[in-house]
């Protein structure tokens, strides 16, 4: 029940953002985190939105992308890393959902999959998923770039537009 009401208060938190993002047109950052073992993917559902996504979130005032990285690893999937394990994939600029935002990706390779923890609040589910299996769900757009770049090889992050 506790589970079920935070999950609301997500949801509802997320569409007034949204409607506050409409109106002032913010400029974000966003960190995330790709997990990568055996050529799988780790993907997370968090409760306030219908598509897939990866570990990560804001980055918070005088904090490194990295550092967020490393942080929001730690409280949405109980995964403490070293900077050194994350290499720069993605460091781009878009539109999305009404804010301006500027979304850094890092690449985590494991050679075994880790104890996963989600709190099925904020974080719903998370799973291991082939890059195949990954690109037919509804992904966040860099999410979906990143997987694509991975597929084709490319290494290092892309320039931000």
């Amino acid at each position: 029940m506790i589970d079920a009401m935070f999950r609301l208060a997500y949801r509802s938190a997320y569409q007034l953002m949204r409607v506050y993002w409409a109106v002032r047109r913010p400029l974000t950052h966003g960190s995330l985190v790709a997990i990568w073992v055996n050529e799988r993917i780790l993907l997370v559902r968090n409760s306030y939105v219908r598509y897939f996504s990866l570990p990560g979130g804001y980055v918070k005032s005088g904090e490194s992308g990295k550092d967020a990285a490393i942080r929001e690893l730690r409280e949405e999937i109980g995964l403490t890393v070293s900077p050194a394990e994350l290499q720069p994939s993605i460091d781009e600029s878009h539109v999305w959902e009404g804010k301006r935002e500027r979304i850094e990706i890092y690449q985590l390779n494991l050679d075994n999959e880790p104890r996963i923890e989600v709190d099925h609040r904020e974080v719903v589910a998370a799973a291991f998923y082939s890059p195949s299996e990954a690109l037919g769900l509804q992904l966040f757009a860099p999410l979906r770039q990143h997987i694509e770049q991975k597929l084709r090889g490319a290494s290092g992050p892309s320039a931000p537009s």
